[in-house]
């Protein structure tokens, strides 16, 4: 009947074989020598068999107590390896770190970053799935989501790494064809717009200035679904569009894209750790830390 063995009872039996006397396993356990002696009595009762002769002055194992204490000296130090284990995914990072992020922001900042938090912890193995689809952290057995842009309302833990600004781009070579907008509605007077079909409102932008404010709805040449593909087609010459600064600060300060109407602000976006366990393992915790101190540096 062994669902009716307390298995607390097990570590009583072991620290009394262990003390060799009733007395001493008392003063160990912190129990008085009647606890200990019902502790072993219930037991005794629970497994139906006999672990102990004793006498006034010495006890002695049985033959199934001698095996039964065997077994439950190899349960208990699985018990406590189990315990310590679980503290050092608590204390220090390791195993796996299986995380997820979009296309642009993966292959642009996640990946690189990567490379430099392994060579900070060497023994964490990675998995990082890219894909613009917003993936079920806990079904998928994801330890976090690195989200760009504006948050969903959900039941997971969200830590916000930073921010990103949104820039309209256009190639020099489409500029000089189309020539360069001085006012946002410019954009919709002269220019082709490539929206970002995965928004809300992808025609529809405000630009800020100071106090004032201008919505200004663009006129759709083309559109695509990810800022990756965006990019190809501005850096093409296809038209102009909104590309978040980190997929383009290597193209500004190369030449290949320039950065138009910066006396406007356009709404920033957020970055954000997302993550299914409120109390996550030294492996989120540091790499949300990595995280949030590279991208202040940015």
């Amino acid at each position: 009947m062994a669902h009716d063995v307390n298995l607390n009872r097990l570590a009583v039996f072991v620290a009394l074989v262990r003390a060799g006397s009733f007395t001493a396993a008392a003063e160990h356990l912190g129990l008085t020598k009647a606890m200990v002696s019902q502790h072993l009595l219930r037991l005794e009762r629970e497994l139906g068999a006999t672990l102990l002769v004793r006498s006034t002055r010495r006890m002695a194992l049985t033959e199934a107590g001698a095996a039964f204490h065997v077994d439950c000296v190899q349960l208990l130090e699985q018990a406590q390896a189990a315990i310590e284990r679980i503290g050092d995914q608590r204390s220090k990072p390791g195993g796996t770190l299986r995380l997820t992020t979009s296309t642009d922001y993966g292959t642009a900042v996640v990946a690189p970053a990567l490379v430099e938090f392994r060579r900070l912890y060497p023994a964490l193995h990675v998995d990082l799935v890219i894909d613009d689809q917003i993936n079920d952290l806990i079904a998928e057995r994801f330890d976090l989501a690195i989200r760009i842009g504006w948050l969903r309302d959900s039941s997971l833990r969200a830590t916000r790494l930073g921010s990103f600004r949104q820039q309209v781009m256009a190639s020099p070579a489409y500029l000089a064809e189309h020539g360069t907008p001085r006012r946002p509605e410019d954009l919709a007077m002269h220019h082709g717009w490539i929206a970002m079909s995965a928004l809300a409102t992808p025609l529809r932008w405000t630009f800020t200035r100071g106090t004032s404010r201008r919505l200004v709805r663009m006129r759709q040449v083309m559109q695509a679904n990810n800022a990756a593909a965006i990019r190809a087609l501005v850096l093409a010459g296809a038209g102009v569009s909104v590309l978040p600064d980190y997929l383009v600060q290597d193209d500004i300060q190369a030449g290949r894209l320039q950065a138009l109407l910066a006396q406007y602000r356009l709404q920033e976006g957020g970055i954000h750790a997302v993550y299914p366990d409120p109390q996550p393992p030294a492996k989120v915790r540091a790499f949300i830390d990595f995280m949030r101190n590279r991208l202040a540096k940015r």
